[in-house]
């Protein structure tokens, strides 16, 4: 019995090992893609990284002229819009990276 436990153990450690190394890798992924996001019109583009830190904001001309109070808007709403595209392709790389590591289904719902 103890010769299983033993191999049990090597085999989680080595489980753990390739977890992290790959997780690694997507961070680093996700770190160096950049994700754009849109206000109504594009007047306005906010982009965002993988791990969501900005990146540029990019105000047209035609967007100062609407003063202050709606450009404040717009750049909130691209923000936003760009903040779900990236957070949607982190959900989507862990729950490859899950699959990929045999997982079982559901497991990782909580990146949903």
């Amino acid at each position: 019995i103890l010769g299983n436990m033993q191999n049990l153990y090597e085999t989680v450690k080595k489980a753990q090992m390739v977890v992290q190394v790959e997780a690694v890798k997507v961070q680093k992924e996700l770190a160096a893609a950049e994700f754009d996001g849109y206000c109504e019109g594009e007047l306005i583009k906010v982009t965002l990284s993988g791990n969501q830190q900005p990146v540029r904001t990019e105000i047209t001309e035609a967007a100062m002229e609407l003063g202050a109070e709606k450009l404040s808007l717009l750049v909130t709403e691209a923000y936003k819009d760009a903040h779900q595209k990236s957070v949607q392709a982190m959900k989507e790389r862990m729950n490859n990276l899950a699959q990929s590591l045999g997982m079982p289904p559901g497991l990782n719902e909580g990146l949903k």
